[in-house]
């Protein structure tokens, strides 16, 4: 387990390079996140979403992470998902009209310039290391949470200096799926600064990590 230490220099990722590979890739991507499905299925349980709850999915691609929500919130429950990539959020789309999902909404818009309406009461960030790198688009998504919300991240980071083997599967990764590999050391570095009780977890011999937390609320909100 490793506690945040201290906050990194923020970073502002190219948005438009994001979008681009996201465009290449929207096709083939659900499986070449196929081998990463269990990282996505632990991630959301650390969630602890109770049935009725409403989740933001932030950087959702093609909506993976909604059958898994939503089997966790029943019907009751709602999903906002947010992506920027229009090919991405198309098959987003698609996959919502196949299972017939009501409470699934959806918002093809940059992190920091979406809205929607309500509080969530978690939000999860899977494998959206441009994301938690922008300080904008991370205090977007946090406004828009109650206060105590659950929030999960996980994604690429560097391993041990050491460890070579591994930290050549994270360059070729991230090569292929973040704009810029600055903060590549504490990816969540940025959100561990707004969290309460935020620790990060290495998994993968130290090539991903797994960081909670909880939403304090606004400054004042106490």
């Amino acid at each position: 387990m490793v506690k945040h230490g201290p906050t990194a220099p923020p970073t502002q990722p190219a948005r438009h390079v994001a979008l681009e590979q996201y465009r290449a890739r929207a096709h083939q991507y659900d499986s070449e996140l196929e081998p990463f499905e269990p990282l996505r299925l632990e991630a959301i349980e650390r969630l602890r979403l109770q049935p009725g709850e409403t989740v933001l999915d932030v950087g959702c691609g093609t909506g993976l992470s909604f059958a898994p929500l939503m089997a966790r919130l029943g019907p009751g429950g709602r999903i906002v998902g947010i992506e920027q990539c229009p090919e991405m959020m198309a098959k987003a789309r698609e996959r919502v009209a196949a299972a017939a999902w009501q409470h699934v909404a959806l918002e093809q818009a940059p992190a920091e310039d979406a809205r929607w309406r309500g509080q969530a009461d978690a939000a999860l960030f899977h494998f959206t290391h441009d994301i938690l790198r922008r300080p904008a688009a991370l205090d977007n998504v946090l406004s828009h949470l109650k206060p105590g919300a659950r929030v999960v991240a996980t994604g690429l980071q560097w391993a041990a200096p050491w460890a070579w083997p591994v930290n050549l599967f994270v360059m070729g990764a991230a090569l292929y799926s973040v704009s810029s590999l600055d903060g590549l050391a504490q990816p969540w570095s940025e959100l561990a600064a707004r969290l309460q009780g935020f620790e990060a977890h290495p998994t993968w011999m130290g090539s991903i990590f797994i960081a909670t937390g909880t939403w304090p609320g606004p400054p004042g909100a106490h």
